[in-house]
């Protein structure tokens, strides 16, 4: 058997295998040996067809089961002797099989990627300077508010107006793409939020409960992107009932639903404190991912295609759980997988390309995980629960892939630690960082 590797690229390989045609023929002779045994052709018993009319009837299946056959002898034995491992299935082509002829096929596949760290000391990132947003609390304090607020049905003959809270059923026929097309679906719409695609709200406004309406939009790419996409999107859009929000008041009251507070004072000084916090911890990793583009800036490097599909069904099941939580779908949003593969590719690549370097520096700086890591790890998810950090470490003391993951985690936080420490970091401005 000939074996020859060849570098397609970076991430891809492809292994080319000769197998002699002593070896295919005796493949071919046990093949038809087993077919005979069992065929059941007209005039003859099992078994009793003669060799000559079995390979006449049974060519096809014959070459399927001796193909299929040698890949599984060959191909793994030869990734196994070259030291080759596939990230994924391999596209395999071949030759027709045929008798006396040596039979030749080869197989392309993905493999990870070498790194070499050239460079990750002394990188280089802006970092945004903490400044207290007092603004912010009074939002997320209306947020609440609007959250505790209750919903009052108006009366049957009540038009949908700006502020209203709609129940709808709808369903969405995409023009040109039935297979984007929506069934029956459910949604809770705000009409005057502005959180859905360009349009809808508007054209529920003026409708009572009971009544239906046909309209045709401009579907949208979704996310930040409002461009169109050229598609139109039909929807037919029945209201089941009208609601309008009651506020509640900012008061002492309000503030005692929250559990340990009295006063409004109290709540208000708390949620400065978390909003601190939050808004330091946004900072730390949005700096975080600076760090990890200038060090893939200086590191550039292939990756596989089968890591980044992976990467963004990911981050694609993670957006429709979000959405899903929240009464609403992709639809609603102007997205569908085509359009969402295609905005959020080059993050996902990003993604891939920053974990690979993490791991390659962990290799290269050869970072442990002590113990005291994996408890402090524990405790930081119990949040100060005793009972809760108990079960946190029976849980990954019996689960060995479990433990692994969070090993990996630790790792990773580790060499993001290494990079930012000898860092070359520059303070700016939100409005300075933006503009950079």
């Amino acid at each position: 058997m000939q074996v020859h590797v060849e570098d397609i690229s970076p991430v891809q390989k492809k292994i080319t295998i000769e197998i002699p045609a002593e070896r295919v023929n005796e493949e071919i002779e046990k093949a038809y040996s087993a077919i005979q045994k069992k065929a059941k052709l007209q005039g003859f018993r099992p078994g009793k067809a003669p060799m000559q009319l079995i390979k006449r009837t049974y060519s096809d299946a014959m070459r399927d089961d001796v193909m299929r056959r040698l890949y599984q002898q060959t191909l793994y034995q030869a990734m196994d002797e070259h030291k080759v491992e596939p990230l994924d299935s391999p596209v395999i082509e071949s030759d027709i099989l045929e008798a006396g002829v040596p039979f030749k096929y080869s197989a392309l596949f993905e493999v990870m990627p070498q790194i070499l760290l050239n460079e990750y000391s002394g990188l280089t990132a802006l970092k945004e300077t903490y400044v207290a947003k007092p603004e912010n609390v009074e939002n997320e304090l209306k947020r609440m508010q609007e959250n505790m607020a209750q919903l009052i049905p108006l009366a049957e003959d009540a038009a949908v107006e700006n502020g209203c809270t709609v129940s709808v059923d709808y369903t969405i026929t995409v023009e040109g793409s039935p297979e984007e097309n929506s069934g029956a679906q459910t949604a809770e719409v705000e009409v005057g939020a502005n959180r859905l695609i360009p349009g809808f709200e508007e054209q529920l406004i003026g409708l009572k409960a009971g009544e239906s309406k046909e309209f045709t939009l401009d579907l949208p790419a979704g996310g930040d992107n409002a461009e169109p996409t050229g598609k139109k999107g039909l929807f037919s859009v029945t209201v089941k009932d009208v609601k309008r929000k009651e506020l509640p008041e900012l008061d002492d009251e309000f503030a005692q639903q929250f559990g340990e507070f009295t006063t409004m004072d109290e709540l208000r000084a708390k949620m400065v404190e978390y909003h601190d916090k939050n808004e330091k911890d946004r900072i730390e990793n949005e700096f975080k991912e600076r760090v990890i583009q200038a060090l893939i800036k200086k590191n550039p490097l292939d990756v596989p295609e089968s890591m980044v599909k992976r990467q963004l069904d990911h981050m694609f099941e993670n957006l429709k759980n979000r959405l899903k939580s929240q009464q609403m779908s992709l639809e609603m949003m102007g997205l569908d997988a085509e359009s969402f593969r295609a905005r959020f590719r080059d993050d996902a690549v990003d993604k891939v390309k920053g974990g690979l370097l993490l791991m390659a520096l962990v290799e290269k700086e050869n970072v442990s995980v002590s113990d005291e890591d994996l408890t402090a790890h524990y405790e930081k998810i119990a949040a100060g629960n005793a009972e809760m950090l108990d079960r946190i470490k029976e849980y990954y003391s019996s689960n060995p892939n479990a433990k692994g993951s969070i090993i990996s985690e630790i790792k990773e936080d580790k060499a993001i630690s290494l990079l930012i420490e000898s860092a070359i970091v520059t303070e700016v401005t939100a409005e300075q960082l933006k503009a950079a």
